[in-house]
């Protein structure tokens, strides 16, 4: 492997002293505080309005700031978000079952395979509860017991009931409640909503973010916004691969932006691998869809024992529902029995592979598991069923054409989460001074490995609970006198402006043969196939050479029909793909220094007997914080050591 450079300057956390569950309390006491007359003379950008985003912007306008905030959506409610399914978590023990926040902290951190900062862990496992509440104040209607108590349900990763949910709408009815507290905001004047408009780029002066480029979809024009603050809380890279249970929209290009403005990029290898997805059904398809993991509370998932019986399936030459229950491999609960077909989604993954590389795969592809309802049917009643995941049968019936009452879903692991992300101190402030990161977007909780319904919860308390504090925090140590002070008349932003304009002209004027879709699907398939749910030291070298010779290609052969005025998906699409080009590559180099498993990080060379993920915590029990140094030059790698006091370092077990 080629030597990676190595900063000398250690990354500052700035963790707060004092006992893990008294820090956050007291660095609240101790932080600066902005006088309410004030806050109306002070400017903060948010980018991004899925939960992290939206909460985030009404909180602050809701404070006194003056918030612009920005979305490439034609309405904040069409954020991302609103896909998620499942639920949320919180340790509010509810189901008198030992749930604490301790212990919901613990969860999280053996969860994320001890590649998580333990004091940001604790931190979201305190506020967790806050946030319920939060939501229940926002109209967020949660499923209730015949009581009236909240209900909650089981999730990967725990023996205990901490989740709570909407149905299958959970993300949809918590991104409606931030978006009517976002709409209030709105309509008071405190918030200035910009639909249809990118970030592009971010301006720097004297070191601190100070304000972004934008271009409005709908005409095409570039401006400049100045703040005395920005927010980037624009989700996760997931699309790098190109198949994903993301929005085709989702991107990196604001979090990249500001990488190679100089923000680093910690982790990028981390993805997590979502192991309830319908399958790929051909080469055509632009995303997967999602299966809510809730669903493992009551399916089984299974393979046929016999690889013969398996290839009559997927044949069509005999119905699952006729394979004899000795026949059936409920591989999860073999393996993993005191978790079952709840095992946190990484090891879930790859045990649904395992099946499918040993030739026990059911669907056509050979790529599929069976996740069955059958005994829950028989237990609770299809009524029962149908009251939990009513929506999501039928949204499955509608895409397959499968009944899944009568027979077993089919899913297999798709890319779903990421959980690099650009480096964030305990502040959530990245290594630009004054840019602050929410949500998926930043690195902060999950460690290797994101525990289900944790999403949801980091977004929001990151947008209620964190954020209205840091970014306050760092408000007040610039003082009043700075506010307002650069405005988009400075130098910085017209040569960030000219940068965004001469890449655009560079994407209309190359001329090639090649789409940028057709592109992105070549980069996917190199992601997929080399760092996606396994990895080698021979695969990701090969990787990364292919990458720089798809990014050659790319600013050589590139086609971008139409213009830069008005509405032109393909020119969008050219610069997002442009920037996954260089990311992808980021992520492979990442991959290959981290020469260990670890959660979503499976390197072929690094496992345990069992087939299972084999850490070396002397060697890398540390954040990658990488710095960019140019395109097509080494970046730079910094690392922040992971000192864990409260949870000791252990090798996860499931079983």
């Amino acid at each position: 492997m080629t030597e990676m450079p190595e900063h000398s300057v250690a990354l500052d956390a700035k963790i707060p002293e004092g006992p893990l569950a008294e820090k956050w309390t007291h660095h609240k006491n101790n932080i600066r505080l902005v006088n309410p007359s004030n806050k109306r003379l002070i400017d903060v950008i948010v980018v991004g309005t899925g939960l992290a985003g939206s909460s985030a912007a009404a909180s602050l306008a809701e404070m006194g700031y003056n918030v612009k905030a920005f979305c490439f959506q034609d309405s904040p409610r069409r954020a991302h978000s609103i896909a998620a399914q499942g639920g949320i978590n919180a340790a509010k023990n509810y189901q008198n079952d030992g749930d604490s926040v301790h212990r919901l902290f613990y969860d999280t951190v053996k969860g994320g395979d001890y590649r998580a900062r333990e004091a940001n862990v604790y931190r979201l496992s305190e506020v967790s509860t806050d946030i319920i509440d939060q939501c229940v104040a926002n109209g967020v209607p949660f499923a209730r017991e015949y009581g009236g108590l909240l209900a909650n349900r089981s999730f990967g990763g725990a023996q205990v009931s901490r989740t709570f949910y909407a149905r299958g709408q959970t993300g949809q009815q918590l991104l409606l409640g931030a978006y009517s507290a976002l709409s209030k905001q709105i309509g008071l004047g405190k918030v200035k909503m910009f639909n249809r408009h990118e970030m592009l780029d971010l301006v720097k002066v004297d070191g601190h973010a100070k304000g972004i480029i934008v271009r409005n979809m709908a005409t095409g024009e570039v401006s400049r916004h100045a703040s005395d603050a920005v927010v980037l809380a624009t989700g996760g890279y997931g699309n790098v691969f190109f198949l994903s249970t993301n929005a085709q929209g989702c991107n990196v290009t604001a979090a990249y932006r500001a990488h190679k403005r100089g923000a680093g990029m910690a982790n990028p290898c981390y993805t997590q691998i979502h192991p309830t997805c319908i399958p790929v059904h051909g080469d055509k398809q632009s995303k997967l869809t999602l299966m809510s993991e809730s669903l493992r509370n009551d399916g089984r998932i299974w393979t046929p024992k016999d690889a013969e019986v398996a290839a009559m399936i997927r044949n069509g030459e005999t119905d699952p529902n006729s394979v004899a229950e000795d026949d059936r491999d409920y591989f999860l609960e073999r393996k993993y029995p005191s978790f079952g077909n709840l095992a946190p989604r990484d090891i879930s993954s790859r045990a649904a592979k395992e099946a499918c590389d040993e030739g026990r795969g059911v669907a056509s592809t050979g790529l599929g598991v069976f996740l069955d309802f059958r005994d829950a049917i028989k237990r609770d009643g299809q009524n029962t069923i149908k009251e939990r995941y009513g929506n999501l049968f039928d949204m499955y019936q509608c895409i397959t054409g499968d009944n899944p009452y009568e027979t077993p879903m089919m899913i297999f692991p798709a890319v779903h989460y990421t959980m690099g992300g650009l480096w964030v101190d305990y502040n959530l402030e990245s290594t630009i001074p004054g840019m602050f990161v929410g949500g998926e977007a930043n690195f902060s909780d999950h460690g290797a490995n994101r525990l289900g319904a944790s999403a949801l919860m980091q977004g929001l308390s990151d947008g209620y609970f964190v954020l209205p504090y840091t970014v306050g925090n760092y408000l007040g140590e610039q003082g009043v006198a700075a506010a307002g002070k650069v405005t988009t008349e400075h130098p910085a932003f017209a040569e960030a402006e000219a940068d965004v304009k001469a890449r655009i002209d560079k994407f209309l004027t190359i001329g090639g043969t090649e789409s940028p879709r057709s592109f992105h699907k070549r980069l996917g398939h190199i992601i997929w196939e080399q760092c996606g749910m396994a990895r080698s030291k021979e695969g990701l070298e090969g990787a990364i050479k292919d990458l720089q010779a798809l990014r050659k290609e790319f600013w050589t052969n590139l086609r971008v029909v139409g213009d830069a005025d008005g509405i032109n998906p393909e020119l969008e699409r050219a610069g997002r793909v442009a920037d996954f080009i260089e990311f992808g590559e980021l992520m492979c180099r990442d991959a290959l220094m981290r020469e260990e498993s670890c959660g979503g990080h499976f390197r072929l060379e690094s496992q345990t007997e069992e087939g299972e993920a084999l850490r070396d915590d002397e060697a890398f029990a540390y954040v990658s914080a990488w710095e960019f140094k140019g395109v097509g030059e080494e970046p730079v790698l910094h690392k922040e050591p992971l000192v864990f006091e409260e949870v000791p370092l252990s090798q996860r077990s499931y079983k």
